[in-house]
């Protein structure tokens, strides 16, 4: 079945410019090499607005190339990607190919990594506090002398951030070091940190990577809660297929940086193609 959000990958010669009102992402015939190495080749997807969108492949496929080309810690060699920011009257779409890599937290597109970048001697609070330091107004001297400003921001924020650890359950170690914390636990203060810079999109590279079965299964009900409560959209990757294939609503597998399929879960199962490079081949 093909998917019409798929237009431009079947025919990039009719690419529009811009997003589809139910869009929220569009990568556009986007391309980068690393030498001689193609790693992603032109390829094309769409997400719509608040869907659960997984990126499959085998290792090597250009998953996190992807994810870095969106974000712009990649410069692609060609194509576009157009997000849509903000929100009511302040939506706009942009282009994210030439941003500054620190202006995509501000448009409301935020990641994680698959490895988690946490500061050991700070507690679990002023780790998630991090990810609020785009919206602080507040200039230095303000913060060193604590001026009025500063303090109403400052108590703005540790609220907003208490909320996002109860959120996540974890609100009771919220004073703790985050050096020795559980490795789910500190998997959820990545997360409570991305909720801070008020998401229209979150990037997930590989949440469930070092999670036991039953935090993996929570994560699948953690990524519902977080795009219904905080109205977001989710782009993931994810090797673990049980979870992609149970949170996802649409999936994208690409092979060597190439488009494969983009379809329902059920339906990318049975593609001939993604069996083949990703899935392995069904035993007769």
């Amino acid at each position: 079945m093909v998917d019409p959000l798929m237009d431009l990958s079947l025919a990039p010669e009719t690419a529009t410019h811009s997003l589809a009102r139910e869009e929220a992402l569009r990568v556009e015939r986007l391309s980068i090499s690393f030498g001689g190495l193609r790693a992603v080749d032109d390829l094309s997807f769409a997400v719509r607005k608040k869907e659960i969108f997984g990126l499959i492949g085998p290792n090597g496929a250009g998953k996190t190339t992807v994810f870095n080309c969106i974000t712009q810690f990649y410069r692609p060699d060609e194509g576009n990607v157009f997000f849509r920011a903000g929100k009511g009257r302040a939506e706009r779409v942009v282009n994210l190919v030439g941003q500054p890599v620190h202006s995509i937290i501000g448009l409301g597109l935020v990641r994680t990594f698959q490895n988690v970048e946490i500061i050991q001697e700070l507690s679990l609070l002023e780790n998630v506090l991090i990810g609020a330091h785009i919206d602080f107004k507040a200039t230095a001297f303000e913060q060193a002398f604590k001026l009025p400003r500063a303090l109403r921001e400052e108590r703005s924020f540790r609220k907003k951030a208490e909320e996002a650890l109860a959120f996540l359950g974890i609100a009771g170690r919220r004073d703790l070091p985050a050096g020795g914390q559980p490795y789910g636990v500190l998997k959820k203060v990545e997360l409570a940190r991305t909720l801070m810079a008020n998401p229209r999109l979150i990037i997930l590279d590989e949440p469930a990577a070092g999670l036991n079965d039953s935090e993996t299964q929570e994560l699948s009900s953690t990524i519902y809660q977080i795009r219904d409560v905080y109205d977001c959209t989710i782009l993931l990757v994810e090797h673990d297929m049980h979870l992609v294939m149970g949170v996802c609503d649409r999936i994208c597998a690409i092979s060597f940086g190439k488009f494969l399929a983009c379809d329902a879960p059920e339906e990318i199962k049975r593609n001939k193609l993604v069996q083949e490079a990703y899935l392995g081949e069904e035993e007769v």
